[in-house]
């Protein structure tokens, strides 16, 4: 890798030794996550396509798959028979969203859909609920008591009353909202132990595939949401970074190791802790964790010194937007280049910062 490099790699000490051993091989992960993020998938475009369409396909044990939001349509992608296909269909649909000048939530919703319809394609849902390797998991917020209304008001003090439990403790969120994972298979990957927030686990149907995406992406106020999935509980369905915005990687207990393409180096485990700085988690004690993300130097690089985020929607009207975006996915080939760089170098921990 380059002396200031674009990407940054973070390693645990059992991955460092693992890769240091054996080298880079898919094999040797069981588990890939995708946090939320919206417009921010974009910085991980080009990465996505090396790490779907080549290096993930070298392997032959199964692998499972956790994402909420922007993370499970990424994975969506991968379930595909041509990842970089999808990934192609996805970005162009995402580039190519625009809005009135105040959108409802019905009007975000319904493009939301068609950029999704766009991912999957016709068989989809088919290849994600049938893929022989990958086991996806798809993780969604259902919402409990007036956090399942769709009235803006109830809705709104539900919101409040959510945010100030989770301030004082991250497991109060639990009275407001249920983590329900849709998954793929008769069972979810048994290394998965979400614990609290009366998780449940129920089947993915070829008919639900794009309702628990849609779901999984709907921000309450922001989209309409979805409401009586079948198969699962009943209820409305919103955004499952409510609950798993990054994750809270104690939940796992695989053999393998975790690998973690993401946006920052960083952690917050739901959507509320953003707002409450202690609760952004380290990564010094993640021994099996392999994240990958755009290094501070690469993100002040891009337009506007960030990656996209759905500020965007607000600052920029639709052309400077897609503009901007284009620009960040451009410049974001250098991290999969850098990323080939370093899994077919001589040294597997080239650059790479191993954590204590």
């Amino acid at each position: 890798m380059s002396a200031s490099p674009k990407l940054s790699v973070y390693l645990g000490r059992r991955a460092a030794r693992i890769l240091r051993e054996e080298g880079w091989h898919p094999d040797r992960f069981s588990l890939l996550l995708g946090a939320s993020g919206g417009p921010k998938w974009l910085a991980l475009g080009q990465l996505d396509r090396v790490l779907f369409g080549d290096f993930l396909q070298r392997g032959e044990r199964p692998l499972s798959l956790l994402g909420s939001s922007i993370g499970a349509w990424r994975h969506a992608c991968l379930a595909q028979p041509d990842p970089v296909a999808a990934l192609d269909r996805f970005e162009q649909a995402y580039l190519d969203q625009t809005y009135s000048a105040r959108p409802s939530a019905q009007e975000i919703s319904a493009a939301s859909a068609q950029i999704l319809s766009a991912l999957l394609g016709a068989e989809g849902a088919t290849a994600l609920v049938e893929h022989p390797r990958w086991r996806t998991h798809i993780v969604t917020a259902r919402g409990r008591g007036p956090a399942g209304a769709r009235q803006p008001a109830l809705l709104g003090a539900a919101m409040g009353a959510a945010a100030l439990g989770n301030s004082i403790h991250r497991s109060l969120l639990s009275a407001s909202f249920q983590r329900v994972v849709f998954h793929s298979g008769t069972q979810p990957a048994p290394q998965l132990h979400l614990q609290g927030f009366n998780s449940v686990y129920t089947p993915l149907r070829t008919t639900t595939v794009a309702l628990a995406l849609q779901a999984s992406g709907s921000i309450p106020f922001v989209l309409a949401g979805e409401r009586d999935i079948a198969g699962a509980p009943r209820g409305q369905y919103w955004d499952g970074g409510i609950i798993d915005y990054h994750f809270d990687l104690r939940h796992y207990a695989g053999e393998g190791l975790i690998l973690y393409p993401h946006f920052r180096a960083d952690l917050t485990p739901g959507w509320f802790d953003k707002f409450l700085p202690w609760r952004k988690a380290g990564l010094n004690t993640l021994d099996d964790l392999v994240l990958l993300c755009p290094s501070p130097r690469f993100v002040a690089s891009l337009p506007g010194g960030k990656i996209p985020d759905r500020n965007d929607f607000t600052r920029l009207d639709a052309a400077q937007r897609a503009q901007r975006w284009r620009q960040c996915i451009e410049q974001s080939r250098v991290l999969a280049e850098e990323f080939t760089a370093l899994i077919n170098g001589p040294d597997p921990l080239a650059g790479a910062t191993l954590l204590n």
